[in-house]
């Protein structure tokens, strides 16, 4: 009673009060805000068994990372900088290159106006070692066509399926159209591996995610990792938060709190 946790949940906590199993629920480290608190788990956990577990990242590799001024890329930046010399490509709307390259990212692409998989051919001709695809539909298969002999692509979302505030059928439809297939034979004779992650099917293995956690708590405490909260709104004003993120201009992550922020109500106030 009185300990200040962090949540695992799938869904629910829009709210002031919420039941959860206590397996669920893992202490904060010293110096932790809430709002870091609530930045942490869903996107640090994601990004670590990303890179870690399925990408085996290694010093003086490459990653591209697709999204990379939101929560999970921006977890990722931050993760592949615990590796000796890894060169991170990130993709981004060009108003955010220059916070990528302070947090450490060595070649920011518009993907915009530029073809991506171009850019980091440009740079890097055989490709990379590591692909982080949230895209899905086509962009998958880019994503594998990129990859190095050896290299690992892990697909971890369809974000190519919501096109804005209301759902898009035409969007839907062309996603699920160009989703990427590939045998068994391929993947042979490419020297290519494809892994599918969704932390939302981990609901039994709660000793993994809690050694994951323990790890990140540990990287928290040296100062190695540290959410980015772009911006932090009230429940009343969810609307709002959701329209700053789908209009994607948001760099981190957008955290809800059951009330205004102090300063921003003296603010009010006055």
């Amino acid at each position: 009673v009185g300990d200040k946790v962090m949540v695992l949940a799938r869904s629910g906590l829009w709210q002031e009060v919420v039941n959860v199993p206590a397996g669920r629920t893992f202490p904060m480290p010293e110096g932790m805000s809430f709002e870091e608190g609530a930045a942490l788990l869903v996107n640090y956990i994601t990004a670590y068994m990303i890179l870690f577990d399925f990408g085996n990242l290694r010093p003086n590799q490459s990653v591209l990372i697709h999204m990379a001024a939101g929560g999970v890329g921006t977890a990722a930046i931050q993760l592949c900088k615990t590796v000796e010399n890894v060169t991170v490509f990130g993709t981004a709307s060009a108003s955010k290159h220059e916070s990528l390259k302070e947090s450490g990212v060595a070649h920011p692409i518009d993907y915009r106006t530029m073809d991506y998989a171009e850019e980091v051919r440009k740079i890097s001709p055989k490709g990379v070692d590591i692909v982080l695809d949230p895209l899905g539909g086509s962009d998958t298969s880019k994503a594998f066509n990129l990859l190095k002999p050896m290299g690992k692509l892990i697909t971890y979302g369809v974000a190519n399926l919501l096109t804005g505030q209301k759902r898009n059928l035409m969007a839907m439809a062309k996603t699920w159209w160009n989703q990427f297939s590939i045998t068994a034979l391929q993947l042979l004779h490419q020297n290519k591996a494809v892994c599918g992650y969704y932390l939302g099917s981990m609901d039994e293995e709660a000793e993994l995610l809690r050694s994951v956690v323990a790890k990140l708590v540990n990287l928290y405490s040296q100062g190695k990792i540290k959410p980015k909260i772009d911006s932090v709104w009230p429940f009343d004003q969810v609307a709002e938060a959701m329209k700053h993120m789908q209009e994607k201009k948001n760099v981190g992550k957008v955290i809800l709190v059951p009330e205004a922020p102090k300063e921003e109500s003296k603010k009010a106030e006055n």
